[in-house]
């Protein structure tokens, strides 16, 4: 029996890429893990966890753990319509669908609304996840570089022109991270975040606003796209993973209940109705605004250690922007190709992610590396950046 023959044409394509998670391969015990994009143990609130359960299963008894599950699952929903409400995105019960993380909304998305035969817009670089998922379904990309403003909307003017006039295939989908960008650290302006709406409008596509940073700026609040989405064009993606834990796997899609209703049908019941339960039972006894607050405040002297390692010890070898807000610092280091020497840093004690790993066109990102201030401890991270310096001097002496 050769498996091959029962998949379907849309599987044999998706199966040419790369598996999921190859970009990163195991990191040796004694590697301080830059690459890694999630909390550290401190910010994870387990002991308010095991309370938020314990009340839950007193309370509830046995319905957190059956299929329909605990009216707590009601307490995400409230909590997110209000929350958004305070940024400015005023959304129904009904416009919200609560989904296992991030990345499922964002599969619902591309499963309902592409195919073979579909082109969709990408950042370069973007999320990595974020391509793996898409190449499930398509293989068909316009890529738009960002700058220190986030993505270039006036360069995705002139491909959409310039295809309209030729009549070439136009996308159906923009995904885009505007705030806090993964992997680069960078922010839309609120010009550019505009543009990109009358782009919507006049070339009728509809738009992924990943925003799973959203809560994690260390000064202005970012404006969600969503919050001007006067056409209802925006699929709005959130998740608990970076200001809960990312192990519930919660997360939600906000759009028009028209565009939602077809994402649920395809979602059935595969979510995590104990996970829910568990995260609304946590909503009901925080005050989120001050953990907020506390995750600000973290990240933020988070990211001045990783600077101001990078200016002492890669100074002179390397550029990055600083970011506003999120996880990541997005480094270039000219003349080097970061994946080659990924595993003689990991050898000599520090991992990152690569830079080709983000790109649709890898070797746009050969010259790049993402660091993380969100999980080692920042005495760690002077000690990686200078250990990274090292094995990155040796390669641009040669």
């Amino acid at each position: 029996m050769e498996p091959e023959s029962f998949f379907t044409k849309n599987t044999k394509a998706a199966l040419k890429h790369d598996p999921p998670g190859e970009w990163m391969p195991p990191v040796p015990d004694h590697s301080i893990p830059l690459n890694a994009g999630y909390p550290a143990h401190s910010l994870v609130p387990y002991e308010e966890m095991n309370e938020a359960v314990k009340d839950l299963i007193e309370e509830e008894k046995d319905l957190p753990f059956q299929y329909l599950g605990s009216k707590k699952v009601n307490t995400v929903k409230k909590f997110v319509r209000e929350r958004l409400a305070e940024r400015g995105v005023v959304l129904l019960e009904k416009e919200i669908l609560v989904t296992a993380g991030a990345i499922q909304g964002i599969d619902l998305i591309a499963r309902t609304f592409i195919d073979r035969d579909t082109w969709i817009v990408v950042e370069s670089p973007s999320y990595m996840e974020g391509l793996e998922t898409f190449r499930n379904y398509t293989d068909h990309y316009i890529t738009v570089p960002i700058d220190e403003n986030g993505m270039q909307t006036e360069e995705l003017e002139k491909t959409l022109k310039d295809r309209k006039e030729k009549n070439l295939p136009m996308p159906k989908l923009v995904y885009t991270i505007p705030s806090f960008h993964n992997p680069s650290g960078t922010t839309m302006s609120i010009d550019r975040r505009r543009h990109l709406l009358e782009l919507a409008s006049e070339f009728d596509f509809l738009i992924i606003e990943d925003d799973a940073y959203g809560e994690l700026y260390f000064g202005e609040r970012p404006t969600p796209i969503k919050a001007m989405d006067s056409g209802s064009r925006v699929f709005y993606i959130g998740s608990f993973s970076k200001i809960v834990a990312p192990g519930l796997r919660v997360g939600y899609v906000a759009a028009r209940s028209d565009l939602l209703e077809p994402l649920a049908w395809f979602k059935k019941d595969l979510g995590h109705p104990f996970a829910e339960a568990t995260l609304g039972s946590y909503l009901s006894q925080t005050d989120m605004k001050k953990r907020f607050e506390m995750l600000r405040k973290v990240y933020q002297q988070n990211c001045k250690t990783l600077i101001s390692s990078l200016e002492k010890y890669m100074g002179d070898i390397a550029t990055w922007k600083n970011p506003s807000g999120g996880y990541f610092v997005w480094v270039h280091v000219p003349g080097v190709d970061t994946s080659k020497i990924l595993n003689e840093a990991m050898q000599a004690g520090v991992a990152y992610v690569p830079g080709k790993h983000f790109f649709v066109h890898e070797q746009e990102g050969l010259s790049y590396l993402r660091l993380s201030f969100s999980y080692v401890s920042r005495e760690e991270m002077v000690t990686a950046v200078e250990k990274l310096s090292q094995v990155i001097k040796k390669h641009i002496d040669q």
